[in-house]
């Protein structure tokens, strides 16, 4: 099987590392995925990943928590570095070369983000995992995702989800709710489908980058989308 896509950005969110635990990180999950990302390795694929932190952080509302919301913002990105440190681990337990590289200086864990660093990686065939979001407060891991696709020349951004793909409506409170294969960007602004947030989704739009949702759950379904299959809904 050849691949369609030379280079791609996978975007995991920090509650898929959650698993049945409930909180923080479950080796389980890291493991499923890193299976998964191993198998798109092997057929030649450049791989970058940008991983939320939900599961650790969750902004807070400032009123409640006392913390305002940039302080809050900070807490947040530490948590995806956190999260980077544990897919790094296992990659590498299964033989794969990565590099974590972060919006937010830590030299004794990571290397500082610069993009042709990270594009001679990619180059180099080592997993490339992007933590630290933007290294700026106000901004979400979907836009640190779409912008470092945008810079590193990703062909598509993977979103990685719970469900296969977008819907007319959440499939998990709607059973009516029908799935679309295929629907352009404009659409899911008219809409008002709920893919990214708005910055991350404009990005994407203006600079024609497609992004395809899909259950990253379901065993097999990476290398699958790589190789061409219908897996998903592709936003083009």
């Amino acid at each position: 099987m050849q691949p369609i896509y030379k280079r791609i950005l996978l975007k995991l969110s920090g509650e898929s590392l959650v698993g049945d635990n409930g909180f923080g990180i479950d080796p389980t999950m890291i493991n499923r995925y890193a299976k998964e990302i191993k198998s798109v390795v092997d057929l030649g694929v450049e791989v970058a990943i940008v991983i939320g932190g939900g599961n650790i952080y969750r902004g807070m509302n400032e009123s409640e928590t006392g913390i305002e919301r940039a302080h809050g913002d900070y807490m947040g990105m530490l948590a995806t570095v956190i999260n980077g440190m544990a897919i790094q681990a296992m990659l590498e337990k299964q033989g794969m070369y990565t590099r974590l590289l972060t919006a937010i200086k830590m030299e004794q864990v990571a290397e500082p983000y610069i993009r042709r660093r990270a594009i001679r990686h990619l180059e180099k065939n080592r997993i490339v995992i992007f933590g630290g979001g933007t290294g700026n407060p106000y901004f979400t891991t979907d836009t640190a995702g779409s912008l470092r696709a945008v810079e590193i020349g990703a062909d598509v951004i993977i979103k990685g989800t719970r469900v296969n793909g977008i819907y007319t409506a959440d499939p998990e409170k709607d059973p009516t709710a029908t799935k679309y294969d295929t629907i352009s960007y404009k659409e899911c602004i008219d809409k008002n489908l709920k893919i990214m947030d708005m910055t991350a989704f404009t990005l994407c739009m203006e600079n024609n980058l497609p992004i395809i949702v899909f259950d990253i759950n379901q065993e097999g379904n990476l290398k699958k989308l790589v190789t061409g299959e219908q897996i998903g809904t592709l936003v083009k």
